[in-house]
């Protein structure tokens, strides 16, 4: 016996290969899953609710995928909907789920795992000693935890099992650790808790862990004693090289994989290839944690932005950029101040150097002098109103600033018009930290709906 869990994508909005999933299907999988979120893409997202992928992208994928899942009478499930993985996008891909399944006619019964946490509840968790810092973690406190846009505790397998056994035939899960929904049903099912977690991290993206990553579509088959995973599109492989070297990806140790509840060693692990397309792994080890945590994203709104850039090509100024910008940034702030009587501590300005350093910033290793430079200044203030009013103050500075007193005004070029873009809000990452639970289920919510279509 064992556990195959067919995976399209690593991410719902990146696309797949259609016919890869048409061969996945013929395989017969237990259970289709997909990411459907990120914090790669920063705060935003989590900050204000929203997805980073377009509706219409999200619509014709899911119900390619409800199509698939309908053929072979299986479960699907998407965690960290929308991006995010907060209770409102949810409730976004239900409405996507619904419509789509009254234009298919399918009836259908979905779970939603809901992951937001309330100010009462994580106040609560903090007065009791139940929120740990991990390293680095920023300091928090009662009031911090109150200004927090949103804070979400990422679902693990405990989870997602509680809503597979709802008889669900979808389930949309708020935000989830990107391996949850494919270790679950394998571990559900008594397969090695080791390879299910390493399983679930070798095939978390998708088509990522084999020779063709766009292709998207892999299978991964648990058994008592480890995982098989094959890529789905017939020109592409998987290699012992490309599936070991995943848990490299995104992952501080390349050893060691943290998840609610303990962690996976695959410092044992073995990977042979049992064919040109196929890769076997055992050898994966579990080991549990003495008490069970998950961890939290929250993010707090920190001011309001706006962005300008202007194009720097004059050979001289290209050189002694730095200076130019350090002598900027000095000329600027004084004039903020006689101007607008602002101290620097109610702003922010950030220098961004476009084909020096704009990356690494100090960190950069590299030295080069290229054609040309384009200065991004990232005006933040308390309103949107004083970021726009700064940048406005800035600007013929950005156009006109000469590197030294008594000599003529260079002139650069701004590639748009107006120069300045209002970004709106702009928020940070206030948390990291792990919160205890004595129940996996106590921080989560489960609700279970009836789709009928006749």
């Amino acid at each position: 016996m064992s556990t195959k869990v067919l995976v399209p994508s690593g991410v719902l909005g990146l696309g797949f290969d259609s016919l890869a999933l048409e061969n996945g299907l013929s395989y017969k999988p237990d259970i289709i899953c997909i990411d459907g979120g990120s914090t790669d893409s920063g705060p935003f997202y989590l900050g204000s609710g929203t997805s980073k992928y377009a509706r219409d992208v999200y619509k014709a994928e899911w119900r390619e995928l409800m199509l698939a899942r309908k053929s072979i009478n299986v479960p699907l499930i998407i965690g960290s909907c929308g991006t995010c993985g907060v209770d409102c996008m949810v409730d976004f891909m239900y409405e996507i789920t619904a419509e789509i399944a009254l234009e298919l006619g399918q009836s259908i019964r979905v779970a939603q795992l809901y992951c937001n946490q309330s100010v009462n509840y994580l106040t609560q968790a903090f007065e009791a000693k139940k929120i740990i810092p991990l390293d680095p973690a920023p300091d928090i406190d009662q009031t911090k935890i109150s200004k927090f846009s949103n804070v979400v505790a990422l679902a693990g397998v405990e989870q997602i099992i509680e809503a597979i056994n709802t008889g669900a035939d979808i389930i949309l899960a708020g935000r989830s650790t990107d391996t949850a929904s494919i270790a679950a049903l394998p571990i559900m099912n008594g397969e090695n808790i080791g390879g299910a977690w390493h399983g679930a991290k070798i095939a978390e993206c998708g088509a990522f862990c084999s020779t063709s990553p766009t292709s998207g579509v892999v299978l991964v088959e648990f058994d008592k004693d480890g995982f098989s995973v094959e890529p789905m599109a017939l020109d592409a492989r998987c290699t012992p090289h490309s599936v070991s070297a995943h848990m490299l990806y995104e992952n501080a140790d390349p050893f060691l994989l943290f998840e609610p509840g303990g962690y996976l060693n695959v410092r044992n692990a073995e990977y042979e290839a049992t064919s040109e397309r196929k890769v076997r792994v055992s050898g994966s080890e579990w080991e549990k944690s003495e008490k069970y945590s998950v961890k939290l994203e929250g993010v707090i709104p920190v001011g309001y932005q706006t962005v300008s850039l202007v194009i720097v090509r004059d050979e001289r100024y290209v050189e002694n950029i730095h200076r130019w910008v350090s002598n900027l940034e000095q000329f600027i702030k004084k004039k903020i101040f006689d101007i607008m009587k602002l101290p620097s501590k109610d702003y922010h300005l950030d220098f961004r150097l476009i084909g020096l350093n704009a990356v690494l910033g100090g960190l950069e290793k590299k030295e080069n002098i290229p054609t040309e430079i384009g200065v991004q200044l990232v005006v933040t203030a308390d309103t949107q109103t004083k970021a726009a009013e700064l940048s406005k103050l800035i600007n013929p500075f950005l156009l006109h600033h000469p590197l030294e007193e008594y000599e003529d005004y260079p002139t650069f070029a701004f590639p748009f018009s107006p120069a300045q873009i209002d970004r709106g809000i702009h928020y940070e990452f206030g948390i990291n930290h792990v919160m205890i639970l004595e129940d996996p289920m106590d921080c989560f919510k489960i609700k279970v709906s009836e789709m009928i279509n006749d």
